[in-house]
């Protein structure tokens, strides 16, 4: 099974927009990731995301180009604070290829957790509109298999 963790596109400042939706460079960058992906045959079941709009927009324009079996969905646990426990067990239920799109330090806690076995461990950096891929083996073990961040897609 592969896990795509994903960090919400840069998002517009609070004071400009309280809903935070994406900034028209976040909207670019998390653009260019979907093509990038989609040209590198990520294959998805689905797409979930926290519900905030930040993180529906993103999960949107991947889906448009990934096009996931199952679609995209708001789900609950992915907000910036909440506990990655919860979704550490859940994963232990799933087989299909799946990709979160939350925020920090959700994203980064869920995935030293994973890797680490210790949320509070820096295992990786996100950026907005990262997507750090990572590989379930056969005895439930985690490993980082990729981390892409918009800068290196031009």
């Amino acid at each position: 099974m592969r896990l795509y963790l994903v960090q919400h596109a840069a998002a517009k400042p609070k004071e400009e927009d309280p809903d935070r939706p994406l900034s028209a460079q976040g909207r670019v960058d998390i653009d260019r990731m979907a093509t990038f992906l989609a040209g590198n045959d990520v294959a998805l079941e689905s797409i979930r995301h926290s519900g905030k709009t930040r993180a529906a927009q993103t999960a949107d324009v991947l889906a448009d180009r990934l096009q996931p079996v199952a679609g995209v969905s708001a789900v609950e646990g992915l907000k910036p604070l909440d506990d990655p426990m919860p979704w550490a067990e859940r994963l232990k239920g799933e087989q299909d290829n799946l990709m979160l799109v939350g925020h920090l330090p959700f994203v980064a806690r869920l995935a030293a957790l994973l890797v680490a076995g210790d949320p509070n461990v820096e295992v990786v950096r996100f950026q907005p509109g990262g997507v750090l891929c990572l590989e379930r083996d056969d005895a439930g073990g985690w490993a980082i298999a990729w981390l892409v961040v918009p800068a290196l897609l031009g």
